[in-house]
């Protein structure tokens, strides 16, 4: 029986809420995050398209065990649609389809936005990540192919409108749940409208529970980290500036229940047993909450009359 290999990096574990620039793919940024940071593991909360700038959830270590949490989170994009054409991507980055001279007003735009606010029904763009027979749309719109993407129900917070430029284009700010493709409705709205659209530029700016105060930029993390010279001469590297701008793993769990174990209790729960929460505001009743010892995140699991069962145990 081989020997398992020794696992490469350091075990460093919580979040960094990276402000990804124009151009970066998703997985890109998390390799060169995972880099900067000589992470054991790493992975990412919610894909932004390389055209799209912004907020790009990164986990490293036992934070990737807390990413579902970060996906279901409500988000918040900016983005510009420009009337007059559409595209087959949807964006910048496909060549034009369709075009129109209308150009809507104001007042005409802001006559729609009911129509695209609450639960909706919206059809993803050919160039997604969404599968069709086991092949991602993306892949066979590339190879010319037009495929029927179903429908699917998503969920529209808000939907305003900040400014209309000197080009005669729009910028909104939307609220979504999981799974709403902005792209999407620039070219819905350009449709309805009779004038055609797609997205110009494309923001996001907030996925819950982080904010924009939360941000952290390439240029301040590579400034921070050990260089590439320092990595490999062979002494001993200092992360503790680096490790400065890590939200804690917890961080991505203020959505849930928590409650505070005692020292007995972590122990138990360590080793995947179950224990009975105690406190006058414990809840009795939970699918999803998560418990702390000594301030630190120690599990999630459910709660059931009374007993946390715990699912994910972390390192503490």
């Amino acid at each position: 029986m081989g020997r398992r290999g020794k696992k490469k990096g350091r075990p460093v574990s919580g979040w960094v809420v990276f402000d990804k620039p124009v151009g970066m793919g998703s997985t890109e940024a998390v390799s060169k995050i995972k880099w900067l940071f000589q992470a054991e593991k790493a992975g990412h909360a919610g894909t932004l398209d390389p055209l799209a700038s912004g907020m790009l959830p990164i986990a490293l270590g036992e934070a990737t065990k807390t990413v579902p949490y970060v996906m279901d989170g409500a988000k918040i994009y900016q983005f510009t649609v420009a009337w007059g054409e559409e595209r087959s991507t949807d964006d910048l980055e496909g060549p034009v389809t369709k075009t129109s001279d209308k150009r809507p007003t104001e007042a005409e735009v802001r006559a729609l936005l009911p129509n695209y606010t609450g639960v909706i029904m919206q059809t993803p763009p050919q160039f997604s990540a969404i599968k069709i027979a086991g092949e991602r749309a993306y892949d066979l719109a590339r190879e010319g192919e037009t495929v029927e993407i179903p429908a699917r129900e998503i969920e529209i917070g808000r939907l305003d409108i900040l400014e209309s430029t000197p080009e005669g284009h729009t910028v909104f700010e939307i609220e979504c749940g999981k799974g709403t493709y902005v792209r999407s409705l620039a070219r819905d709205m350009g449709r309805d409208l009779g004038c055609f659209g797609h997205i110009a530029a494309l923001r996001r700016v907030e996925v819950d529970p982080f904010t924009e105060e939360d941000f952290v930029t390439l240029q301040e993390l590579e400034a921070a980290a050990p260089t590439a010279e320092a990595r490999t001469s062979g002494e001993e590297l200092n992360f503790g500036a680096l490790d400065d701008y890590l939200l804690d793993t917890g961080a991505a769990l203020e959505c849930l229940p928590q409650v505070a174990l005692s020292d007995d209790a972590a122990t138990k729960v360590r080793l995947g047993n179950p224990v009975i929460i105690r406190g006058r505001d414990a809840p009795v009743e939970a699918d999803d909450a998560c418990v702390t010892a000594r301030g630190k995140l120690l599990a999630i699991g459910a709660i059931e009359a009374g007993m946390f069962k715990p699912r994910r145990v972390f390192s503490v």
